[in-house]
C-alpha cells in the first residue's frame, strides 16, 4: 500500500487517545470531538504531483475527510485504547477507495453516493434513512465530468474525464432514501443517534451530497459536528440542524448513516 502519512500531533494524539465507549455511536462522537478546531482546509487529498496515494493529514480536514478519518479511528481495533497506524490507514483506504483498491484518480470516492454504496458493500456502513424514510429521490450526477476544471486530475486528462463519466453514469441508474429538510424536527427522530453520519442532500445540478458531518445531540436539539468552511475549522453547530439548512438554499434533505463494527 503506498501511502502520503502526514500524520502531524492531532492524528498522534487521536490514534493513541482513542474512546473506550461500548457505543458506535459514542465512540464516533468522542473521536469526532478530538478535532474540534482543527483548521478547515479543502484539497489536502489533491497534492503537487499526480500520483493517486492514500494521504492522511489530520491536522486540515474538510468536511469529508474529517468524517473519513473519524470513521477509520472508529472501526479499527483498540489495545488498551490505542488504535495501531496501520490498521488505522487500512481502514482508511477501504474507506476512501472502492473496494480499498488505489487505482488513481478515479479509484477515488469522489461523489457521497459512491462513498456509501462502497461502506454498504463491505459492511462498515449502513443506510439508516432507506430503514426508516419512505421519501426517494433519483441519483443524477455528472458534476465532474461537466465541470473538469475545477480539478487538478480531470482538467488536462481525457481518460480521467471519459472514465469519470462512466461511473457518473452508473451511480445515476440508482435512487437514495432521504429526509426532506421540511420532515426532519430541530429536536431530530428517534431513529437518529449520536454518531451518525449526516449527509446533506443537495438541489446543485450534477452533484448528490454538498456536505457531511457528525450527528450530535445538544440540550435537546439534534446538531452536527463538522468541518465548517465558513468558520474555517471542525465546530459543533451552535444552532439546530434543522436551522442550518433553511439558512442554506442547496440543502434539501439529509441522508443518514451508521457506522458498523
Amino acid at each position: 500500500m503506498m501511502s502520503k502519512f502526514l500524520f502531524g500531533s492531532l492524528c498522534a494524539l487521536a490514534l493513541s487517545t482513542s474512546a473506550y465507549a461500548q457505543e458506535n455511536g459514542d465512540v464516533m462522537v468522542s473521536n469526532a470531538i478530538g478535532f474540534l478546531d482543527i483548521p478547515y482546509v479543502a484539497h489536502t487529498l489533491d497534492l503537487d504531483d499526480d500520483k493517486e496515494e492514500l494521504t492522511i493529514n489530520c491536522d486540515e480536514v474538510d468536511c469529508t475527510t474529517l468524517v473519513e478519518y473519524v470513521l477509520a479511528m472508529s472501526i479499527s481495533p483498540t489495545e488498551d485504547g490505542q488504535v495501531a497506524e496501520g490498521d488505522f490507514a487500512d481502514n482508511l483506504q477501504k474507506i476512501r477507495y472502492r473496494d480499498g483498491k488505489v487505482d488513481g484518480y478515479t479509484s477515488r470516492l469522489h461523489y457521497i453516493t459512491d462513498w456509501a454504496n462502497n461502506g454498504i458493500r463491505n459492511g462498515f456502513l449502513e443506510d439508516i434513512t432507506e430503514k426508516n424514510s419512505p421519501y426517494v429521490k433519483k441519483v443524477s450526477v455528472n458534476y465532474m465530468s461537466t465541470h473538469p476544471e475545477q480539478y487538478r486530475q480531470l482538467a488536462h486528462s481525457a481518460e480521467n474525464v471519459a472514465k469519470m463519466k462512466e461511473i457518473e453514469k452508473n451511480l445515476s441508474q440508482g435512487e437514495i432514501h432521504y429526509i426532506p429538510m421540511e420532515n426532519l424536527p430541530y429536536n431530530g427522530l428517534p431513529w437518529i443517534k449520536n454518531g451518525d453520519i449526516i449527509a446533506f442532500v443537495t438541489n446543485i445540478p450534477g452533484l448528490d451530497v454538498a456536505h457531511m458531518g457528525i450527528a450530535f445531540y445538544v440540550e435537546g436539539k439534534l446538531s452536527l459536528i463538522h468541518a465548517s468552511s465558513s468558520s474555517k475549522k471542525v465546530v459543533v453547530s451552535r444552532v439546530a440542524l434543522t436551522q442550518m439548512m433553511k439558512s442554506n438554499d442547496k440543502w434539501i434533505g439529509i441522508r443518514v448513516l451508521r457506522m458498523k463494527k
